[in-house]
């Protein structure tokens, strides 16, 4: 029996199942390739530089961001120190117009005190020179037998110090018979603080023994006698007793004449006897650099308190 040779045909299914299979990844291949892989190379190139200039321009702008923030806080700080010039030159425009003010009164004032200066300044405390108690000593009476004294603890008094401690004793020896005296500042603290509310018994030795301590003595003080005036009232003051108060100083911080005045005046009471219950003198230091106001506060404190003020150049002996 012959037997027949099968046909072979290479167009068969699996064949041409095989041939679509590969165009189709030839195709894939073909779509998923970079279509931008021949890309000029110029244009690459022109592109970075565009990005390189963006980069750039954030970091100026950045720059710029801070600057803006720096002058706007410059800005400020300048608004803030205007404010503060402005307040500041309206506080002096008020400043200078008290000045102006008190320049106007200043000028009344001093016109009063060169008249107490042209009378006065020839004239100082001079010690007795008899055992015989004398009604008056230049002009201030002597009847007391108690002596208080006020005086202005301040720099430029205590520039004259060892003057002021001769007016001290000047003032001791016109009162030959003092049973007691006292030394207060002007803020009415007592130079011996054991005796203070009381007298220091008035002895040749113990004399002696406070002047030592006077001229070391230092002490707060605000250049008003006002103060130490009423402390001398309020503590010393006894009916019946002859009490003499004597006010060193050389000038007058306080913002009022008459309210002082009135106060210690009303605090002085008048006696049945008609006499007040100190006689207040005072004794000022006169220098070209002094203001005058305690002159015109004791000169008319003094006069309504049987007392008189004295007038001393401190650069006379």
């Amino acid at each position: 029996m012959k037997i027949k040779k099968k046909e072979f045909n290479i167009f068969s299914l699996s064949f041409l199942d095989i041939i679509s299979c590969g165009f189709g990844a030839v195709v894939l291949l073909v779509l998923i390739s970079n279509p931008k892989q021949n890309t000029d190379q110029s244009q690459v190139n022109q592109v970075e530089n565009l990005l390189s200039q963006v980069i750039t321009l954030n970091t100026q702008i950045g720059d710029l961001e801070q600057e803006i923030d720096q002058q706007k806080k410059q800005n400020d700080q300048q608004l803030a120190e205007s404010s503060d010039l402005e307040n500041a030159s309206q506080t002096l425009s008020q400043g200078l117009g008290q000045k102006e003010r008190e320049e106007k009164t200043l000028v009344s004032d001093l016109d009063g005190l060169a008249l107490v200066q042209s009378t006065l300044q020839t004239t100082t405390i001079k010690p007795a020179t008899n055992t015989t108690r004398d009604e008056e000593v230049g002009g201030i009476p002597v009847d007391s037998d108690y002596v208080i004294f006020v005086i202005d603890t301040s720099g430029s008094m205590l520039a004259i110090w060892d003057r002021v401690s001769r007016e001290i004793l000047n003032v001791l020896k016109i009162h030959p018979q003092v049973k007691g005296f006292q030394i207060l500042n002007d803020q009415g603290k007592s130079l011996i603080s054991g005796y203070n509310g009381r007298w220091i018994p008035d002895a040749p030795f113990r004399r002696k023994s406070v002047m030592k301590a006077f001229s070391n003595w230092r002490s707060a003080s605000n250049s008003s006698p006002v103060e130490g005036i009423k402390t001398a009232l309020r503590q010393y003051k006894k009916p019946g007793q002859s009490i003499a108060i004597y006010v060193f100083g050389d000038d007058y911080t306080g913002t009022s004449y008459d309210h002082a005045i009135a106060d210690i005046t009303r605090m002085n009471a008048r006696q049945k006897n008609g006499q007040r219950l100190a006689k207040i003198h005072a004794v000022g230091f006169i220098s070209p650099s002094t203001t005058g106001r305690f002159a015109i506060l004791m000169r008319e404190l003094t006069k309504k308190n049987g007392g008189t003020f004295l007038a001393l150049p401190i650069n006379s002996n």
